[in-house]
């Protein structure tokens, strides 16, 4: 056996290189985003709004009831926030529920739930407790079950899934002290050695991998004789010899989950636990994700509903200036945007979700959308809560209830929330994976001509196809139904939404045309422009949210279901993100992007150093920025807690 070949060294070029060949590469079902985005705004493809089938509803409402029973008895997110750990007790509780099955096949064992009741689900006890939220979507939204649903072979299912069902806890191994969104540069190796890999390496924030009993460990195997080698995934016994828990990490939020730094040495992994071929792992990864992500949604929709409750209830109570505050315009300002917000969150959440149940559509830039938009409003939403309440707000709820009144935690919940902005790829990182997908058609029509390294004739070639391909589709841009006074006129209900739906056909030709004056104007250097990608993400995210809070709003009308107030909400939240979209507009070509890169610059060279003058630095000035992760030995006690 050999020995574990040193840590790799990439450029950026090749890095790039190996996220590309992770994509999923070619679209064979339509994507409501993706239309958008190249400025066709397929209101079909959303509305009328999907449904779960009557089958599904029955069985996703039973488990509901008894989960809310379970939550509402068992569950004490105050203690779990005091002690930092959720009690051995609760979990096997949960286990017995069935809802660490939730997502897993009834043959397997487990309740077969679809994406809109496991979110429903998640939603429900996220409000509860944050931390037993993170517990159940990281053991099945990314841990052994979903890739073994989508990649796994019959009998990696047959052995894994009814554990997973009901008594085994998983996690997914992925991060490393060194690597994080830029997994090309992943050490953890997986050498072959005879029927089986051996792993070496180290890995970090491994949520839910001090208490679990599975992994999905991503590791690269070496390229070998009868070996493709590349980054591969495998399921992992917690059980085998070589596998150290060396730390449980604290963190300033959701202080119950159990995440830590997970060590491999020389652990032996039987070759039939390989998910996929060998270079396969990265695109089961971004696979996983693609539905996995939308389990965080869910959480920012628990934590809209409690900050509008607690809104409610506190500025009714607390009177200033001879009236409550909510009738003041300041504060009801920000109540009317938490409302709002939270109808739109819950509106992608489960517009998402129930289009991941029907597969109908291609869902990856509506996943991703989901994730970046829930996470950077509901953290706004939470923010304006602790500003709503003041000085309580600051403060904790075990401080409130000693001193005689009600414990809201309130900046619990903002802390809480704030992972979610960097959790399963950030809000940057976000950001560049959206975008990516956003252009693909302009890339696979023109991307040779950009391209620094292809040949005078490849550019050639491309050249007359995205001739071809701009003569048709700019024209379609200049006019549509935006224009016309009349469509989408099943909207106007009372409220008129129709409006809201029109502007956001106009927008979508709009963000289209900008996208492509940027790619004409950058070229090559278009993925250099991170803050313009980013702001022409933002208003695609926008124009969704707004698209998916008109259809569900209507949805509700023709249910009997609220339908009046849905579409007083779903107004106010146009009218408030068609605000944030102009703004968005404006800073696309109006920005502070080159002077901020020459700010930089100085930071970075030392010019601005005076700066910092005036002050002590409070953290360890002995302690290194990045940990240590040479393979080898573990020299610390192992602190995997299974829990049985």
């Amino acid at each position: 056996m050999s020995a574990a070949p040193p840590k790799p060294t990439v450029t950026e070029r090749e890095a790039r290189q190996v996220a590309e060949a992770a994509r999923q590469q070619e679209w064979r079902k339509p994507s409501f985003a993706k239309e958008l985005f190249l400025g066709r705004f397929r209101l079909d493809l959303i509305h009328p709004h999907p449904m779960p089938t009557d089958e599904a509803t029955q069985r996703g409402e039973e488990f509901l009831a008894k989960l809310r029973d379970f939550v509402e008895t068992k569950v004490d997110g105050a203690r779990i926030e005091r002690e930092a750990r959720i009690p051995d007790d609760v979990v096997d509780g949960l286990k017995e529920l069935g809802a660490f099955g939730m997502k897993i096949d009834t043959k397997y064992g487990g309740l077969g739930l679809g994406q809109v009741y496991y979110n429903k689900a998640l939603t429900l006890v996220g409000s509860a407790s944050p931390a037993i939220g993170v517990l159940l979507s990281a053991h099945q939204s990314i841990g052994v079950p979903q890739p073994l649903k989508l990649f796994g072979s019959p009998e990696q299912k047959e052995r894994f899934l009814p554990r997973c069902a009901r008594t085994d806890i998983s996690a997914f191994l992925l991060t490393e002290p060194d690597v994080g969104s830029d997994p090309a540069r992943l050490a953890t190796t997986a050498v072959p050695d005879g029927d089986d890999y051996v792993l070496d390496g180290v890995k970090l924030w491994t949520t839910n991998g001090v208490v679990a009993d599975l992994l999905v460990v991503m590791a690269r195997v070496p390229k070998s004789e009868g070996h493709k080698g590349g980054i591969t995934a495998f399921v992992v016994e917690t059980n085998s010899p070589g596998i150290t828990v060396e730390n449980r990490n604290a963190f300033m939020g959701l202080r119950g989950i159990e995440n830590g730094v997970t060590r491999f040495h020389q652990v032996r992994v039987p070759a039939a636990h390989r998910i996929g071929p060998e270079g396969a792992g990265l695109k089961i990864a971004l696979t996983t994700l693609n539905t996995g992500r939308l389990s965080l949604p869910a959480s920012c929709v628990a934590a809209g509903k409690w900050c509008l409750k607690i809104a409610r209830e506190w500025s009714a109570a607390r009177e200033q200036w001879g009236k409550p505050i909510a009738h003041h315009e300041a504060v009801g300002s920000k109540i009317s945007f938490i409302a709002a917000t939270t109808f739109a969150l819950e509106a992608v959440t489960d517009l998402a979700s129930q289009m991941a149940d029907e597969d109908r559509n291609d869902i990856r830039i509506e996943g991703a959308l989901a994730k970046l938009y829930a996470s950077e409003m509901g953290w706004l939403i939470a923010d304006e809560l602790v500003q709503i309440r003041g000085g309580r707000g600051f403060e904790t709820a075990d401080s409130l209830r000693a001193r005689g009144e009600r414990g809201v935690p309130a900046e619990q919940v903002l802390r809480d929330l704030r992972i979610n902005r960097i959790f399963e790829g950030s809000t940057e990182i976000m950001h560049l994976l959206i975008a990516r997908e956003a252009v693909d058609t302009h890339l696979s029509v023109a991307g040779d001509l950009i391209d620094p390294e292809k040949s005078l004739q490849d550019k050639a070639k491309a050249g007359a196809n995205a001739g071809v391909f701009y003569a048709k589709w700019l024209p379609k841009l200049i006019a549509g139904q935006g224009q016309l006074p009349y469509t989408y006129s099943e909207f106007k209900q009372g409220v008129d939404l129709s409006g809201h739906l029109r502007y956001v056909e106009r927008t979508a030709r709009k963000l289209a045309r900008s996208t492509f004056y940027g790619m004409s104007r950058w070229q090559g250097r278009m993925e250099t422009k991170q803050g313009f990608l980013g702001r022409i993400v933002d208003i695609g995210a926008e124009l969704f949210a707004m698209s998916a809070a008109c259809v569900r709003a209507e949805h509700l009308r023709t249910r009997g279901e609220h339908g009046r107030e849905a579409y007083q909400l779903a107004d106010a939240f146009c009218r408030q993100s068609r605000l944030r979209v102009e703004e968005l507009f404006g800073r696309l070509w109006s920005n502070t992007d080159d002077l901020d890169r020459k700010v930089v610059k100085g930071v970075m060279s030392g010019t601005y150093e005076w700066l910092e003058q005036g002050i002590v630095d409070p953290s360890d000035d002995g302690g290194v920025w990045i940990a240590d992760a040479t393979p080898g030995p573990s020299t610390h006690e192992n602190v995997h807690r299974p829990i049985r």
